[in-house]
């Protein structure tokens, strides 16, 4: 239904247009020389959507109410025997009979008199949905023929068609920004409500300053660790360490790129090398993390393998015996692979901010008779340098929620660590373990989740703002 009702629409829509654009020419025709305040296209859209805004309306709610609406129906009908089952089966039992009245199979077999009643509601059914159907058909029909006649009352040559469709675009343009602020507000709102009730159970210094994280519930009350842990330092710790080593590789590459592509590169060798780097940025982030768990990981540990078997028996024994035990797992691979995730991301904003520095802060330089190194050095990163600042901060947001590459390469123990060898989770990592599967949201553990969630918001947020604050401190420099 939904689908024929956004044809009709756009076909009214359509048609909408030519007829007004129709009618305000005759009528600028027959006006006796009355001057026209808008177009006669102005007129046609200004009829379009008079037209089309009430059937989307109405379609809208079409979507939205027909489903709830022809289960209460069909509810409100139901015989004895449907209504005394258990809550789950009676639901069962309607999504059968709404497979039967699509003409479909049902997904149980009923015995008996629910058999029976089957059949009897899926024919009901059909005939509740056929007539909601032609019920929204007509409503749409109504609100088409409304809106066209009150557009044709209105549309004549002094109509200000003209103000009316810019006063419905900057309506459309407002509802689209209310609708993402709204949208962060309700992300706030539900972050801020869960984990109110999460350090309603866990105090938030535990939560804070907490060393041991195992959020786990027991089953039964005389279980044992029925309590659970909810320090999330270890969390906290794997968070900024795999960031500190993405940074590392994805900050020099990242800037150096930058600085060679502006200052160095030709425009044959920079219309190449920029394109292909920046193809690292359309890379899904699964296959990042393929990449590590397969490629780099294994890399990494015959690396270290290597090395310990080099120093097992000598004077570093202890060290080799430790680097014979290094897995495809740790902190470095995770880390490794995210830096190169994140090296178009530093390299195309630092770009772009060293090529806004003013040329004329070159052409003095090279005056003064400085080599292009000295140039770029001593007047084109100090100037850049706030800008480049906001772009790393940014790329530390980036890194500090990424998920995928850091479960599939640096594993799920919490471990309290700075050893890059070790293997650590982040807290992306633990909310994706904790709302995975079904759970239940009056527990501490699955709370724990946004917790997790607001903690990571709050700091995201404060990266953000800062990097934002110092780019806007440059454009305001050299604008």
């Amino acid at each position: 239904m939904i689908w024929f009702l956004i044809l009709l629409v756009a076909a009214s829509g359509v048609l909408a247009y030519f007829a007004g654009l129709g009618l305000a020419r005759r009528r600028a025709a027959v006006s006796g020389g009355v001057p026209a305040h808008s177009r006669p296209e102005q007129h046609g859209y200004y009829a379009l959507i008079w037209v089309a805004v009430p059937a989307l309306v109405v379609t809208l709610l079409a979507g939205v109410f027909s489903g709830p609406v022809a289960h209460n129906l069909l509810v409100a009908g139901a015989p004895d025997a449907v209504m005394e089952l258990e809550p789950f089966r009676r639901e069962a039992f309607f999504n059968d009979a709404r497979l039967v009245g699509e003409g479909k199979a049902a997904f149980q077999v009923w015995p008996g008199a629910l058999g029976d009643a089957l059949v009897t509601e899926g024919a009901r059914s059909a005939r509740i949905s056929q007539t909601l159907t032609w019920g929204g058909v007509a409503a749409a029909i109504l609100a088409v023929l409304m809106g066209g006649l009150f557009a044709w009352t209105q549309i004549r040559p002094t109509l200000r068609a003209r103000n009316r469709v810019e006063g419905w675009i900057g309506g459309l343009l407002f509802a689209c920004s209310a609708v993402a602020v709204l949208t962060t507000v309700g992300i706030v709102f539900s972050l801020l409500w869960d984990s109110l009730r999460f350090f309603q159970t866990v105090p938030v210094t535990e939560f804070l300053f907490g060393l041991q994280w195992s959020p786990q519930i027991a089953i039964r009350a005389d279980q044992v660790g029925s309590t659970g842990a909810f320090g999330a330092v270890p969390l906290f710790a794997g968070t900024f360490l795999i960031m500190l080593i993405a940074m590392v590789v994805a900050a020099p590459v990242g800037l150096f790129s930058a600085i060679y592509l502006s200052e160095y590169a030709s425009p044959v060798s920079r219309g190449i090398v920029k394109p292909v780097l920046e193809v690292l940025a359309g890379v899904p982030t699964v296959v990042y993390g393929f990449f590590a768990a397969l490629t780099v990981g294994p890399a990494f540990r015959e690396f270290f393998n290597g090395i310990g078997a080099l120093l097992v028996g000598g004077p570093l024994d202890g060290l080799g015996q430790y680097l014979l035990l290094v897995q495809n797992q740790m902190a470095l691979v995770a880390g490794a692979v995210m830096g190169i995730m994140l090296i178009p991301f530093v390299s195309s904003l630092s770009d772009d901010i060293i090529n806004a520095v003013p040329q004329s802060l070159r052409d003095g330089s090279y005056a003064m008779g400085a080599t292009k190194s000295e140039t770029v050095k001593r007047v084109l990163l100090p100037a850049a340098l706030p800008g480049i600042a906001g772009a790393l901060l940014l790329a530390m947001s980036r890194a500090i929620g990424e998920t995928m590459i850091v479960t599939m390469a640096a594993g799920l123990a919490a471990n309290l660590t700075l050893n890059p060898l070790d293997t650590v989770t982040t807290v992306t990592v633990q909310i994706v373990t904790l709302l995975t599967g079904d759970q239940e949201f009056d527990s501490a553990k699955t709370l724990a989740a946004f917790g997790l969630g607001l903690t990571l918001f709050l700091v995201t947020l404060m990266l953000n703002v800062v990097a934002q604050r110092i780019v806007q401190t440059y454009r305001e420099q050299y604008d």
